[in-house]
Formats: structure tokens, sequence, C-alpha cells
């Protein structure tokens, strides 16, 4: 599908055609969502699908995870009228942090970490990343937030894959994602039909 192309009647998910697959090898990850977020019509849609189950939630706060989830975390945030908190991979911010360690999609050690001197008991935080393949990551910015006292509302991503991380997330919290039930499937064998037609 060409990128700036928008069919008339924009069907939850329609956005999903826009991804570009792996054309780099098993070192990448299997797709590139960001591609989507190239047609503003497009990234318009995915933040209005992942704030669907939140409409009348109560957010305070907008977190989105380093560092594609600043760029979904943000549109949301102004969509809600709401501010964003990034949180970051461990030594990047020059205030005081917390931090908490995590094993991404990948198999790798590491450490996020968010300052501290805006979470407080009780607020209530949305969490966006851009892709929850693990669930990992997301977890540990889960852990993170809720140490400093804050609310977890919710997660949104623009797919939950039914990992086993996947599958907690969504029973523990609420939860949003673009994927139209008939293709998650395609998600979970890491693959969409859509690729067929890429160019």
């Amino acid at each position: 599908m060409d990128v700036l192309a928008v069919p008339a009647d924009r069907p939850k998910g329609w956005y999903l055609s826009l991804m570009a697959p792996n054309t780099k090898g098993p070192a990448f990850a299997w797709l590139d969502p960001s591609r989507l977020y190239c047609n503003p019509q497009a990234l318009a849609d995915c933040v209005k699908d992942l704030l669907g189950p939140f409409h009348g939630e109560p957010i305070d706060l907008v977190a989105g995870i380093d560092a594609m989830g600043f760029i979904l975390g943000s549109s949301v945030a102004t969509s809600l009228g709401k501010g964003f908190l990034a949180v970051r991979k461990a030594g990047h911010l020059c205030v005081a942090t917390q931090s908490q360690n995590y094993t991404d999609y990948s198999g790798r050690e590491k450490t996020m970490e968010v300052r501290t001197d805006v979470l407080k008991p009780g607020v209530r935080v949305l969490i966006v990343d851009q892709w929850i393949e693990t669930g990992g990551t997301m977890k540990a910015a889960i852990q993170l937030l809720e140490k400093l006292g804050a609310t977890v509302v919710g997660v949104a991503a623009v797919a939950i894959e039914n990992t086993e991380g996947g599958k907690w997330i969504k029973e523990k919290y609420k939860f949003s994602h673009c994927i139209p039930e008939e293709l998650q499937s395609q998600i979970d064998r890491k693959y969409l039909d859509s690729f067929k037609n890429f160019k």
C-alpha cells in the first residue's frame, strides 16, 4: 500500500498494511511499525484506536517507553491534553532517577529509569509503547512506575503478541492495541499477509 493512500471506510487497523517488513535480517525486528506514522491519517486513527477503551477513564499522565514509545506516547498525550513522561534507557537523565532492570525481547539485560520528581502516589498513568513482544520491557515499566506510587490505568501499543508476557499484561491490566481479532494470528506468527503486496 502507498504510504499516503487512505481508504474511504478506514476500519480499525486499516493502517497496519503500511507497516514495513524486515529486509535486513534476524538482528532486526521482524517489521517496522513506524512507517504508518508517516501517514497523518494513519497516525491519527492509530491514536484514536488506542484510546478507545480508555474513554471516561481518568488519566493524569501518559508515559512512553524509550524510544519508539515516545512517538505514540506523545501523540496520545497531545490527543488527551495531558503531559508526557519519558521512561528512558539508563544513563540519559541528568536528574534523580529510579531504575528497574529487565530483559528485552532480544534476551539482553538492560536497565530503564524514570525521573522521581513527577510521579506521586495516586497519579494515574497510561503507559504506551510501540510493540509488545515478550512483554519484558512493558512489565519493567509497570513495576518502575508502581514502585514510585503511580497507578497504572492501562497499557497501549500498536500490537500485543500472545506470548506469555503479552498474556500476563492482558490479564493484569486494562489494555488496548490496534490489531483486529482476525489479524492476531498473523501477528503471533510474525508475518503479515500484507507483506506479499509490499512495495
